[in-house]
């Protein structure tokens, strides 16, 4: 296995962008990291995209893609793993140099969800049909669950969860690509309308149009480009049962908890070794369990280290300096590639308002539906 480097990163704003298309957002993305990295090529490419064929009608997006951005007939992949798509292709293309197969991979994710879709039926096809989709239930519905049992279990306020919107978007306020760009108050997430008891709206991330690239290249092409780069550590990924009713507890994701072991192992480095984190914040509740699951807080401790700033940029461990879903948007194909962006820019000191000093190890953690599945790489400061 080869030393792999991240060596040049783009996004689009996310948001209602409703004068771009499916492949516009995508092209976009794909020819800023292009002219970042500074690279005349692609060998090959992986695409992240969760419901293509239900937002906008198109599937074969490797091709589609390919062509449109004008560098067929190269290799393109297309990668679905519902919310955690864009992990899973940027994990395909690290695979691919680190094998020695190609020297220089994009890995994309890209995902236009208001071109008039029935968002919450597309978006339950990552949940169980039979079980959970078939009897009304939705994601929020379902981390409404998750957040009721795990509020039981540890006393966990309705405040603390709040703390983690209002910490998220604060930080999103200070990205420009960011979907919301207003901080907000504690007092705004408590009477934000209800959802899904006791999730209210300022505890969910929002429907968003957006795409983000990245290039990978081997570490000896990485330093002929000369610009800025980022290695890749590790990389893992877990899946667990799909249906919350199967699962042992509802208040831990097992696939974040094998995931984090195997990533840890792989990376030689223990959670107190990372220097900040971009996690899956679907729902407030989500970075909550996901932070304790990762290692980073005692099980039942996370909520309360939102509410005391152990996870604002100059706390502990910073978690979702990007504004993270909750602000920054889930456009559900891109979040995984965009975590990795947030990471590339923290990580070569390009973060502004948002930069975390002195970091030296970046943790992205991306997940799919209820926690069905998982993949988390650690990227290291060159």
């Amino acid at each position: 296995m080869r030393d792999v480097a991240v060596v040049g990163v783009g996004i689009t704003k996310f948001g209602e962008l409703w004068k771009d298309s499916f492949r516009d957002i995508f092209v976009e993305a794909s020819l800023k990291a292009i002219e970042n990295s500074g690279v005349d090529h692609i060998d090959s490419m992986y695409i992240g995209t969760m419901s293509s064929g239900l937002f906008v009608g198109q599937e074969h997006v490797g091709a589609v893609m390919a062509d449109y951005l004008g560098v067929a007939p190269i290799p393109a992949t297309r990668v679905e793993s519902a919310c955690a798509s864009g992990g899973a292709a940027f994990r395909s293309a690290f695979f691919e140099v680190a094998s020695g197969h190609s020297d220089i991979v994009l890995a994309g994710g890209v995902e236009k969800m208001t071109d008039g879709a029935d968002v919450t039926e597309a978006l339950a096809t990552a949940a169980d049909q039979e079980y959970e989709v078939y009897h009304g239930i939705t994601f929020p519905g379902l981390y409404a669950m998750i957040a009721r049992s795990y509020m039981h279990d540890y006393k966990t306020t309705r405040e603390q969860l709040a703390a983690v919107a209002v910490k998220n978007h604060k930080n999103g306020s200070m990205n420009p690509n960011a979907q919301f760009r207003s901080p907000i108050t504690l007092e705004q997430v408590m009477k934000s309308t209800m959802v899904a008891n006791p999730l209210r709206l300022l505890d969910c991330s929002p429907v968003s149009d957006g795409g983000a690239a990245v290039i990978l290249a081997s570490l000896d092409v990485a330093k002929k480009l000369k610009r800025p780069f980022i290695k890749i550590k590790a990389s893992s990924q877990s899946s667990d049962t799909i249906a919350l009713h199967s699962r042992e507890s509802l208040t831990s994701l097992k696939c974040v908890s094998v995931a984090a072991e195997k990533v840890f192992k792989q990376a030689k480095l223990k959670p107190k070794d990372i220097s900040f984190a971009e996690v899956h914040d679907c729902f407030t509740i989500a970075e909550v369990v996901v932070t304790e699951d990762l290692g980073f807080f005692e099980k039942g401790k996370g909520g309360e280290a939102a509410e005391k700033g152990m996870t604002a940029i100059d706390g502990k461990i910073p978690i979702n300096t990007s504004g993270g879903l909750k602000s920054k948007g889930h456009p559900v194909g891109a979040t995984g590639i965009a975590q990795i962006i947030e990471c590339y820019e923290q990580l070569t000191g390009q973060s502004g308002e948002r930069q975390v000093k002195k970091a030296k190890y970046g943790l992205a953690q991306n997940m799919g539906g209820s926690g069905a599945s998982c993949i988390i790489h650690i990227l290291e400061a060159v």
